[in-house]
Formats: C-alpha cells, structure tokens, sequence
C-alpha cells in the first residue's frame, strides 16, 4: 500500500470548527432566512478612543461581511453629546482605515435619524406604550427594584396618551429644565429582567451637538436609537458583546413593537479580555486624565491610536483577533500572544540595523588609525530582496555595555578579559586591557586586538567563536533616544480584587534612553517604520523624531522576557 501524499491528506482532513456566529449565518444561509444577505455594521460611540477590544469587534464585523459577500456600516451611536467629540469621531474612522477595513458610502451617525425616533416615540406614546416621568433619577431607580424584588409601577405611569404626548413636545420645545422629565417605555415593572422594567428611553440635555448643534434639547437613549438604527439600515445580523445579552429582549419589544423596515437578529460574543492590560474606558479615561501616561496615543496603552504608535502593525492585529476567534465564554487571553503574533510579522517585514542603547567604546589596537572600511550587511537574512547597505567600520568602535562581564558567568560567550568575539560581519577581536575610571571604578573603554583574517566574522583555520556582538563605528554613529516600553502593569488582571487598578502600575513601563547611538542608515527610516535593532528586538520611528534626533519605540522584546523572569 502506497503512503498519501501532503496533497491527499490535506483533502481528506476534517474542515475546522466554524465558530456559532459563522454557523448561524450558515444557517440563515441554508434557509433563506435573508434571501442570502449579510449585513453588518460596527456602531462605536465616539466618546473615547477604541482600544484593542473594539479591533476585535471591528475584525469581525467586517471581516464577517466580506467573507460573506456582504456589507458593512460604519456607524457613530453619537446620542450623548455631554460626552462625544469631532476628535473622537476621525480617531475611530482612522483606527478602522489603518486595520485595513472601507465602509466605502456607508458612514452612518444615529443623529441621522434623531427625526425619526422622534417619530416612533410618539407613536409609542399615541399606543399607550410609552409615557413622561416626573421621578427623579434616585426615585426611579428605587422604584425599578432589585434582581430578586420586582419593581413598582411610577404614579406617573397612568397618564393618558394626550397628557404624555403633549408633555413629550413640550420637553422637546424646551420648557423643561435638564432632569426633570423623562420618557419611559410601558413595558413590565415586575418582569425578572431588570432591563424591561420601563427603560428610560429620552433624556433631556440642553447641551449642543457636534453635528446637530442645538437643534435638539431631548436626546434618544443608546437602547432605543441602536436597535432602530439596525432596522432603519437593513441589518441582518447585529453583533455586539456579551454585556448586551440581557438587552436582546428590548431590543427586540422595541421592533416589534414599530413599523420598522426589518428586525435584525442580535448576536452576542465575549469581549476581549487581555493579561496585564485594561480595557474599559472609563479606566483608560481616567489614565489619561491624571496623567499617568501621556495621552490617548500613548504607546503603553492598549488603544489602537497607542499600539499603532508602539510598531504595532495591522497585519499583526488581524492575525491575533482571527486566532482568539469568537465565543459565547468569557475568558482571558494571555498578552503575550498578541506580542508574539507581532513578532511573528515584524521578523518577515522588518530590516535588521544596529544600534547601541548603552555605549561602552571599544578601541582595536592593532587596526589602522584613520582607516574606515565598508562592511556590507543584508537588511534580512532570509530576504535578499529587501537588499544591504554599507556600514563604516574603523579602529574605535560602540559595543553593548551588556555585552562586556569583568569576571564572566559560566556559559558567558561574550566580552570577557581575554575573550575572543565575533563582531557583526567584521572581525574576531580578542579583549586584551580593560580601561576603567579612577574615580568611580567604573568600566569605560576596552582595548581589543583583531585578526584580519577573520574579515566578514569568519575564519579559515576552523576555530569556533560562540559569541556575536553588534557595534557601531564612533565616527559615524549617530544619537538617538530610545523609548523602551513595557507592559503598563504588573499583576495579571489589574481589574480582580478589592484594590485600586492604579495600586498595580508597572514603575518601569517606560526607560527613556538619550544618548543610544545608531548606525547611519538608521538615519533614513521613516516615522512609524518598523526595524529589528539586531540582538535586541523591534522598534519604530516615533512621530517625535526631528531632522537633528530620531526617537525609537520598542514595539517588542525579541523573547519574552516576563515569560523567562517567571512574572
């Protein structure tokens, strides 16, 4: 019997698991449920900046679109102007361009149809489904009751349609102060679940809007404007969080209750939860407003605007979001994936250059003084067509002040008194003197000897050198200030226990390195492109970069070195 190819047995291997959002529009499919559509959309608030949890649902969404030959909006639930900003607004539509996803002509703000659920209040009002509420906002939560006590019915419930509509127009014409009134469905005041006990779905806030200005003084809750929002659009399938799980049944009591063109079919998944990151907003707010990080683009925070700037690629965020998949299980995904997935792309992408973060000189003895050579080096070892470059080399030189131990460990294959080392695709160099500051004792200079022979890091006579360092020539280096970034926290889940999420702030997230010196064609990578500094992991050229002094971001370690330290 003949074994079966590669080819036989990839054909014959069992397809992976759909995962049950892809099942269930399989199944739509099947039926005919939507006459073969699918329609999605990804509806962010603009009162913040999305963070890694919303790429998750934005992958989704329209990676769900486009795997189904469908569509996508892009929808502002902009119903809260007290909190919602223009900035905002490009910050989103520019994070969801740089995952690499269009809505082409379809931008969507629910205060495109603030008229309209306008008009569908009153006819709730002119059912009897719908009524104003004089209680104020402690009253009715005590009135609503708790998870185990039913609620009570408010002494406002009972008004007639005519009062309840005329009292509506009046909070619309605003003769009401802020607070004073709301509009409440008419749904169950006893029912198990607390959502349906008459959510609250109009407020007044006499607060003017980026896009409407003040033309309205009466503002639709989230609640009400999405579901309707969906219909109004011809959504099919409305994906959202775990969180909304208990609000299905309101959002489909609102639908069903209004000649709404089509009632779309909520799904819910589990939010993304992250090791050593948090990702509610109100916390990433509050990082923001005291300062703890430098602002929403802050490379240590979990933001798309932060990461972005941190070297996070694009390709690497959709790779991590495709391998969590989707579940109806809360659970917590260990960051160190998302690093590795970064790492995974960077090393197919990024060129390798050197740079020296703590200097230590090295002088070669026995080289020429004066003489400077070209040393050719490959931008990938693995890519010849990403190309090389030269880089100068001469007698006095930059090495990793890590890269040198006085009294050497076991197993240390570097620097050492009476070492031998390969330096990057140049020489073996032997340390013959160590030069030291008197004062301090410090180590400052090493003095080395080089065999010529070895030109290119290799020798004929077959000898073996474990160790290989990078260096640059001290008459071309360049300054430069390095940024290393680490992980803002250091408990696993900043968010368990009693304490502050602030008690647990990481005091080495950020090291900023000034006088790091770098080979010249470092010189001419552009902002926000990535690089393997050789040996010491993956940077990009931050935005504070001037024609006098590039800045680097550390996007990622080479290894995981929480992993290795056992944190």
């Amino acid at each position: 019997m003949t074994a079966p190819n590669a080819d036989d047995t990839a054909k014959s291997a069992p397809a992976p698991a759909r995962d049950f959002i892809r099942q269930i529009i399989d199944e739509d499919n099947r039926t005919g449920k939507w006459a073969g559509r699918v329609h999605t959309r990804f509806p962010p608030e603009p009162n913040g900046y999305l963070h890694i949890g919303h790429a998750k649902s934005i992958c989704l969404n329209f990676g769900l679109a486009k795997e189904f030959g469908g569509q996508c909006n892009l929808r502002f639930d902009d119903t809260n102007p007290a909190k919602e900003e223009v900035e905002y607004v490009d910050a989103i539509k520019d994070d969801v361009r740089w995952l690499g996803f269009s809505w082409d002509d379809r931008l969507y703000y629910a205060s495109d149809y603030f008229g309209k659920l306008y008009a569908f209040a009153e006819q709730l009002i002119e059912k009897g489904l719908a009524y104003v509420d004089d209680l104020t906002q402690e009253e009715i939560r005590a009135y609503r009751g708790t998870l185990t006590e039913p609620g009570t019915n408010s002494p406002y419930r009972d008004r007639s349609p005519q009062e309840n509509l005329d009292l509506f127009r009046r909070m619309r014409a605003g003769e009401f102060p802020d607070g004073a009134k709301v509009l409440r469905l008419a749904i169950d005041m006893q029912s198990p679940n607390v959502v349906l006990r008459d959510p609250i779905i109009y407020r007044i806030k006499h607060v003017e809007h980026h896009r409407t200005g003040d033309a309205w003084c009466i503002y639709p809750m989230y609640d009400y404007t999405h579901c309707i929002s969906d219909a109004l659009e011809g959504i099919t399938h409305s994906i959202c969080s775990l969180e909304f799980e208990n609000n299905r049944p309101l959002y489909d009591w609102v639908l069903n209750n209004l000649p709404v063109p089509g009632h779309p079919q909520q799904i819910e998944f589990a939010r993304l939860n992250l090791s050593y990151t948090v990702l509610s907003k109100r916390k990433l707010i509050q990082l923001v407003s005291e300062k703890v990080v430098s602002g929403w683009d802050d490379p240590r925070l979990p933001t798309l605007s932060g990461i972005r700037r941190r070297g996070y690629t694009p390709e690497a965020m959709r790779d991590f979001c495709e391998r969590i998949g989707v579940s109806k299980a809360d659970s917590q995904v260990d960051v160190a994936l998302l690093e590795h997935c970064l790492r995974e792309d960077l090393n197919r992408r990024a060129r390798r250059l050197m740079a020296v973060l703590r200097p230590l000189r090295l002088v070669i003895e026995n080289y020429p003084e004066g003489q400077v050579e070209d040393i050719r080096f490959p931008y990938h070892p693995e890519d010849e067509s990403m190309g090389a470059r030269q880089v100068p080399f001469s007698r006095e030189l930059y090495v990793e002040r890590d890269d040198f131990m006085e009294t050497p460990a076991k197993k240390w294959f570097r620097l050492a008194p009476g070492a031998e080392v390969r330096l990057r695709h140049a020489y073996y160099v032997t340390c013959t003197d160590v030069i030291k500051d008197p004062a301090t004792g410090e180590v400052v200079e090493l003095r080395c000897t080089h065999d010529p022979a070895t030109r290119g890091g290799w020798s004929d006579d077959g000898r073996k050198v474990k160790g290989t360092i990078h260096w640059v020539s001290a008459a071309h280096a360049v300054p430069a200030e390095v940024r290393l970034y680490d992980r803002l926290f250091t408990k696993e889940n900043p968010m368990e226990g009693k304490g502050d999420f602030m008690d647990c702030l990481n005091p080495d997230s950020l090291e900023i390195i000034e006088n790091a010196l770098i080979e010249p064609a470092l010189t001419t990578i552009a902002v926000g492109e990535n690089v393997q500094f050789e040996r010491l992991g993956y940077f990009c050229v931050d935005r504070d970069s001037t024609p006098d002094k590039r800045v680097f971001n550390r996007s990622v370690a080479l290894k995981d070195s929480w992993a290795r330290a056992g944190r």
